[in-house]
């Protein structure tokens, strides 16, 4: 990418939408701009209220994601979305929704246990992704990471990176460098087969702080 023009995406992070953060919603963006971000695709768990307004009040700056947790209790986040996908929804059913809408589905760390399901559903749905995470700023055993990219190359996959910021603290801990370009799903899915990755991981307390936000919410 010498020579061109690049700008930086953070793929994957949440506002107090998501079950499990507090982070309001206009302090994530104003935060991601004054890390250097150009751009964020907010994924809440099971919503996409928060995406669907900060895409509008901040064009060209936010991607609109949800991530899914689908019936296998598997995390599938679909980008570039207009309606909300149910939670529950198969993960089949939930990638063939996300493309219905001209969306990109997109695998968040997909080795992982419980959250990722280690892999298992990748055989079902592989046909239908478009990107793997590669990078999981939360993600603190780099194997799992790595397995990810290995999976992606080998299928011909696109890979992503985020932060999975459930704090204003984490946002920009991990993002894509991609080539600057239109803003549409099939240009970001060029972009990203061009991009690089880098990422730093996050403290281990991070998870803490998602605990915090779980347990306050249910208390209110």
């Amino acid at each position: 990418m010498a020579g061109d023009r690049t700008i930086t995406v953070d793929m994957h992070l949440h506002t107090r939408r998501s079950f499990d953060c507090l982070s309001d919603p206009d302090q994530v963006v104003a935060t991601a701009v004054a890390r250097g971000l150009d751009r964020i695709c907010i994924t809440d768990h099971n919503e996409i209220d928060a995406a669907l307004e900060l895409a509008a009040r901040y064009p060209g700056r936010v991607i609109v994601g949800e991530e899914v947790k689908t019936a296998e209790g598997v995390d599938v986040i679909g980008l570039f979305l207009r309606e909300r996908i149910p939670k529950g929804t198969p993960a089949r059913e939930t990638c063939e929704r996300i493309k219905a809408q001209g969306g990109l589905v997109y695998v968040p760390h997909p080795f992982v246990g419980g959250k990722g399901g280690r892999g298992r559903i990748l055989p079902g749905i592989a046909d239908l992704v478009d990107v793997i995470e590669g990078f999981n700023a939360r993600i603190h055993f780099h194997a799992l990471n790595q397995r990810a990219v290995v999976w992606a190359r080998s299928h011909d996959v696109a890979l992503g990176a985020g932060s999975d910021a459930h704090t204003l603290a984490e946002l920009g801990r991990a993002f894509v460098e991609v080539p600057a370009g239109p803003e549409d799903a099939a240009a970001f899915l060029a972009a990203l087969r061009a991009g690089v990755l880098h990422g730093h991981f996050s403290p281990w307390a991070v998870h803490l702080a998602s605990t915090y936000a779980r347990l306050r919410k249910r208390l209110a």
